[in-house]
C-alpha cells in the first residue's frame, strides 16, 4: 500500500489539537528504553491505534502511545514503541509517524533502540552514538515520492547530525557517561543473527546491528529533519562460544538497565539545544 499526502495530513489534524504548536522534538524510544518517557510530563498520551493510519506496536517492550508533553520545560513528543518490518507493516506504515511528525513541525528526531554488538570491544550496557548506517532492509522511499516532503533522491551523506553528536559528547564528558560511537546496521529480523552473518557484518563495516532505526533516518532526512541516534548493546553478537544463546527478554532487560544513562544524555542534548 502507498499512503498519499492527505492519510498524513489526517492523522495530523487529529494531533494537532493534542500537540503544542512549540514542539519541535520527537523520540523514538527503543525497546526497553521507557525511563526517558517516565521523565516526560506528559499533557496527553495518545494511543496509537486511535490516530488515523498509525498502525499497532506489537514488539516486547514497546507500550503503543504517543506522548505529548514536557522534558524539563521543553516541548517533545515521544513514540513509547516504534513499528518494525519483521512485524509484517509494510515500510508506508513503518515509517508513517516521522511524515506526520514533519507536518506536525517537528525539526528534529531522535532515535534510540537496542542492538547488538558486532565490534568486539563494546560490552553489553555501551551506549553507542550512531555515526552512520549500513540499509540491509526495504528502502523506505521505494515507490511514488511526495514531493511535499522531499526530493526524488535525497542526499544522506549526514544522516547523523554532526553537531548533535558533539553535543552528545560534551554531554557525557559532563555526566561522567562513556560513550561509544559506530555505524549500525539494519537488518530485517526478527531471528538473531548466526555467527557467520555476525562476521560478514562486522567485515561490511558494522558496530552494532539491529532491526529498526534506519527507515525512519531516511524518511526523516528525506523530509528535513535532523537527527540524533542512539544505540544501548544489549548482547554480543560476536560471541560465538559454544553456551552463548541470544534472548529477547535479555535484551529487554539489558535496555531497561542502561536506559537512566541514555535518558540522562537525551535530556541533556535536549536542554542545550533548545
Amino acid at each position: 500500500m502507498e499512503f498519499t499526502l492527505k492519510d498524513y495530513q489526517e492523522a495530523a489534524k487529529y494531533l494537532r489539537p493534542l500537540v503544542p504548536t512549540e514542539t519541535k522534538i520527537a523520540i523514538t524510544l527503543g525497546s526497553g528504553l521507557g525511563a526517558l518517557a517516565d521523565k516526560i510530563k506528559a499533557t496527553r498520551i495518545i494511543p496509537y491505534t486511535d490516530i488515523p493510519h498509525f498502525p499497532k506496536s506489537t514488539a516486547i517492550g514497546h507500550k503503543g502511545n504517543l506522548i505529548a508533553g514536557t522534558l524539563d520545560g521543553i516541548p517533545v513528543l515521544a513514540m513509547q514503541g516504534r513499528f518494525h518490518y519483521y512485524e509484517g507493516y509494510p515500510m508506508e506504515k513503518v515509517t508513517f509517524h516521522v511524515r506526520v511528525f514533519k507536518l506536525l513541525g517537528i525539526e528534529t528526531l531522535f532515535v534510540s533502540n537496542a542492538a547488538g554488538g558486532l565490534d568486539r570491544s563494546f560490552k553489553v550496557g555501551d551506549l553507542m552514538v550512531i555515526r552512520d548506517h549500513i540499509n540491509l532492509l526495504p528502502n523506505p522511499l521505494i515507490g511514488a515520492n511526495i514531493e511535499e516532503f522531499g526530493p526524488r533522491f535525497p542526499d544522506m551523506t549526514r544522516p547523523y547530525d554532526p553537531t548533535l553528536r558533539k553535543i552528545a559528547r560534551d554531554v557525557a564528558d559532563d555526566l561522567g557517561i562513556k560513550l561509544q560511537e559506530g555505524v549500525y546496521i539494519g537488518w530485517t529480523g526478527p531471528s538473531y543473527e548466526t555467527p557467520a552473518e555476525c562476521l560478514f557484518l562486522e567485515k561490511i563495516g558494522g558496530n552494532a546491528i539491529g532491526m529498526s532505526t534506519v527507515p525512519e533516518v531516511i524518511v526523516a532526512r528525506h523530509a528535513g529533519l535532523r537527527v540524533f541516534g542512539m544505540s544501548c548493546i544489549t548482547n554480543e553478537s560476536f560471541n560465538t562460544s559454544g553456551d552463548y544463546v541470544n534472548d529477547g527478554d535479555d535484551v529487554v532487560k539489558q535496555a531497561n538497565a542502561a536506559s537512566e544513562r541514555m535518558s540522562a544524555l537525551f535530556a541533556g542534548i535536549i536542554k542545550r539545544i533548545s
